[in-house]
């Protein structure tokens, strides 16, 4: 069973949005994707209904929105089939969960030149929270090269590994090049050496079906805005012997058993690492989205994205002067491209005026540009909602914008 596009399009009120007098083509999902009407529902229901700071309260509304926010943690942790709720941190996002790890585990499990290494097409959400440990902690970071298709060549990770490497921090599918990573593959050959992985799930988590177990991952870490939930609210998955071993990231209330002045004791998991007021508005609408793509099937939504894609690569292959960065055969839903000697960003702004919605520049991956030798690109990145007609849509637009230059 395929997806019913179109009866999911109005699910989606901000698709019917005219830009500049045009129907919206939103076509910048890996940035974030837009948000269906139960989402936005759930997040009014919560401050209307029962908004109340959860865990200390004795009364009702309190004891309500506490239940509700332990039952979205419960679906996380079902959605990724991680062991244990103990194993899922509510974060404000990919970015949040990174750090505190590079934070956290970073600080008390490595010392000056201990070593960890990332991949060249990481976001700088996984590259630069580890140049930070470096600057306080002296460790050495280094990087898996990718090659000119924007294949990972592991091949070269067993040389990068050696007895001072703590962990591998590595993207399972690339927001630029559309690499899906083989993780698994790079996780069997670190636990081979002892050594922990982190995996940044961000661009996998709405498009394929994550099983951390399967994977084996040790920690796996994801933003709620880009699978159909709110922004401000993310999650790190991380193995409950990882986690028990290193220290809290922030200290405040919620993570703490016990305070005095001499010495404080911190509460168990998952709350050691949630301190503070946490989003409970924001996970009860994570949970949402999450039952959102559960019910209509991650298979279909993978179906779906991945014959946009070829489509659109099939399509955009005729346009004269275009060139695709990242070639690989396994990939998720996005193209990243350059036509000609046009800019990144006149082409973004050609097509907005279109009320084609792509996302322009360096995506946060500035180490990749520099491997093309190029400034940016132009991105068009694919969600559940996306059809081929908006592909087409799309096409023309780049085709009027490549005669606009070239006359």
């Amino acid at each position: 069973m395929g997806l019913d596009v179109n009866s999911i399009r109005k699910d989606f009120p901000i698709l019917e949005k005219k830009i500049y007098g045009k129907q919206l083509v939103y076509l910048d999902n890996a940035a974030t994707t837009q948000k269906p009407s139960c989402v936005v529902e759930k997040i009014c229901e919560g401050y209307y209904s029962c908004n109340a700071n959860i865990h200390r309260g004795v009364h009702f509304l309190s004891q309500h929105a506490t239940e509700a926010h332990e039952a979205a943690r419960e679906n996380v942790r079902a959605f990724i089939n991680a062991p244990s709720n103990k194993e899922i941190i509510f974060t404000r996002g990919t970015t949040e969960a990174i750090n505190l790890v590079a934070s956290s585990f970073g600080d008390s499990q490595c010392e000056e030149g201990d070593e960890i290494i990332v991949s060249q097409m990481e976001h700088h959400s996984n590259i630069v929270p580890w140049q930070l440990l470096r600057s306080r902690k002296g460790i050495v970071l280094k990087v898996i090269p990718f090659d000119e298709n924007g294949e990972l060549q592991l091949e070269k990770l067993d040389s990068l590994i050696t007895n001072r490497t703590k962990l591998i921090s590595v993207t399972h599918v690339s927001n630029t090049l559309a690499t899906i990573n083989p993780v698994k593959e790079i996780i069997k050959k670190a636990h081979e050496h002892n050594i922990p992985v982190l995996v940044d799930g961000a661009q996998s988590i709405p498009h394929l079906k994550v099983d951390v177990q399967d994977l084996d991952a040790d920690f796996f870490v994801f933003s709620g805005h880009k699978v159909y939930g709110p922004t401000g609210i993310g999650v790190l998955y991380g193995k409950e012997k990882w986690l028990e071993l290193i220290p809290p990231y922030q200290g405040g209330g919620e993570m703490i058993q016990k305070v005095t002045f001499e010495k404080t004791t911190f509460n168990e998991l998952p709350f050691k690492f949630e301190a503070g007021t946490p989003d409970y508005i924001g996970s009860t609408a994570l949970s949402t989205a999450l039952d959102y793509v559960t019910a209509l099937g991650m298979d279909n939504i993978a179906q779906h994205e991945s014959e946009l894609l070829e489509y659109a690569r099939e399509q955009m292959a005729k346009i004269e002067g275009m060139r695709f960065i990242g070639n690989v055969s396994h990939r998720g839903g996005l193209v990243s491209f350059l036509v000609g000697d046009i800019h990144p960003y006149d082409m973004g702004s050609i097509l907005d005026k279109l009320g084609i919605a792509v996302r322009t520049g360096h995506h946060c991956a500035e180490p990749v540009m520099q491997a093309f030798g190029i400034e940016g690109t132009v991105r068009a990145s694919f969600a559940l909602y996306n059809t081929k007609e908006e592909i087409d849509i799309l096409v023309a637009g780049i085709e009027r914008a490549r005669k606009m230059f070239h006359h």
